[in-house]
């Protein structure tokens, strides 16, 4: 009986050894495994953290070399590993975004964009006494100033008005300028330009007399200068119109000099310019192309100009003249049976106020033109204006117009017309 038990309590032994020893190798493998994976997971979090030198210091990782073979160890692992991982993420999306905020700063640092819409309802009599009134969107315009070197940027003006240039949006001004002010005090501009023949400041919704008879852009080479608040330039382009005989060729010159200053609570600018053919500009130039049926006239006629802005205040005055200094030939510009020598002026005084606690300004206008009959422009007008600042950059404004025609002996009818203008503006 002893004898049996005994044989029966080594097989017990045996069996449980062998269990044990199968249970052994089983635990053994899964220590291998796991030591296996937990050093694949620290060669990556390793690599991981490579990458992060230079954007953070990288975090030890606990538990780690203690516990490689337990649950516990494996799973601060793992989450070390995507605590990383979303770090790297974080940082990679946070390069991205300063990237493009860089590139977007850049851009602004050299380029400055601006742009201007402007919509006006209008209601007028003519001096026919008949009737009109229009909603147009009367203008749009986009502005690039690029600076493409401490000596060197380029200037953009695309323009809409609405019935000119039959509705389309067209290059207004295209330059490039060489000089740096602050350094040198003399620069040069080259390309289509409005140039400075009058100032045509105003506050007013409508253009000025003067702008009508004078203002003129075209394509042409402007060497300037500034300094000590003196400034002038001169140029020379190719106009629309030439002397018979010569031929089609770089011919028009103009000079100007004037001098501003500006402090806290005043400023002033007063300035004087010349011009060899005012013929050349624009309205006065397409009259007389549709007039004599070609772009050539008998004798270029000069044109002077002058201006003075003041400001003290709130207050502000602007007087404008512009003048032809000869008389065009009969059959080109005639008045009152001789040859025009037309003239324009304009006068302005404002007052800048609160109203309602928005910006407004307040102005009223004087105008008028001599021998300037042919080109539809009035002998006299008056006018008033206020504008409202809404908005930021919002302006609404109101403007009404009384003009007076030449008399019947002169040629014109002798009556009187009255417009009113509303008009919305933003500017960006």
């Amino acid at each position: 009986m002893k004898k049996s038990i005994s044989i029966a309590a080594m097989g017990l032994l045996a069996s449980v050894s062998t269990g044990w020893a199968a249970d052994s190798a089983t635990l053994e493998k899964k220590v291998e495994e796991l030591t296996r994976q937990n050093q694949m997971l620290l060669e990556r979090v390793t690599a991981l953290e490579t990458m992060l030198v230079g954007r953070q210091q990288p975090v030890p990782v606990q538990g780690l070399a203690e516990k490689p073979d337990t649950r516990e160890g494996k799973e601060s692992v793992e989450q070390r590993l995507q605590q990383i991982e979303t770090t790297l993420e974080g940082r990679q999306e946070a390069t991205a975004a300063t990237g493009e905020q860089s590139l977007l700063q850049s851009i602004n640092d050299h380029v400055d964009l601006r742009g201007l819409v402007e919509v006006e309802a209008v209601s007028a009599e003519d001096f026919n006494g008949d009737d009109t009134s229009d909603i147009s969107l009367a203008t749009v315009e986009v502005g690039l100033d690029a600076r493409i070197s401490d000596w060197s940027q380029a200037h953009l003006l695309l323009l809409y008005e609405e019935d000119e240039e039959e509705n389309h949006l067209i290059v207004d001004e295209g330059t490039i300028t060489f000089g740096k002010l602050d350094a040198f005090p003399a620069y040069l501009t080259v390309g289509k330009m409005y140039l400075p023949f009058g100032s045509y400041v105003t506050n007013m919704v409508s253009d000025t007399l003067p702008l009508e008879l004078g203002e003129i852009r075209d394509s042409a080479v402007l060497a300037g200068f500034q300094s000590s608040g003196f400034y002038g330039s001169l140029y020379g382009f190719n106009g629309v119109l030439s002397e018979w005989g010569e031929d089609d060729k770089i011919d028009a010159w103009g000079a100007s000099l004037g001098f501003a200053h500006e402090r806290e609570d005043f400023s002033v600018d007063v300035g004087l310019d010349w011009l060899n053919n005012i013929g050349d500009s624009d309205d006065l130039g397409e009259y007389l192309e549709e007039n004599t049926g070609a772009s050539e006239i008998a004798d270029y006629v000069e044109g002077l100009a002058a201006h003075i802005l003041l400001q003290y205040g709130p207050f502000d005055f602007v007087a404008e003249y512009v003048r032809a200094l000869d008389e065009f030939q009969l059959n080109e510009m005639a008045f009152a049976g001789s040859g025009a020598e037309p003239e324009a002026w304009s006068l302005e005084a404002g007052l800048t106020f609160d109203l309602l606690d928005r910006e407004t300004i307040f102005s009223l206008a004087w105008q008028g033109t001599d021998e300037a009959l042919a080109l539809g422009l009035p002998e006299d007008r008056y006018g008033a204006a206020i504008r409202m600042f809404v908005l930021k950059n919002t302006s609404v404004s109101l403007e009404y117009l009384h003009d007076e025609d030449y008399d019947q002996a002169d040629g014109g009818t002798g009556n009187d017309a009255d417009s009113a203008t509303m008009q919305v503006a933003v500017e960006f």
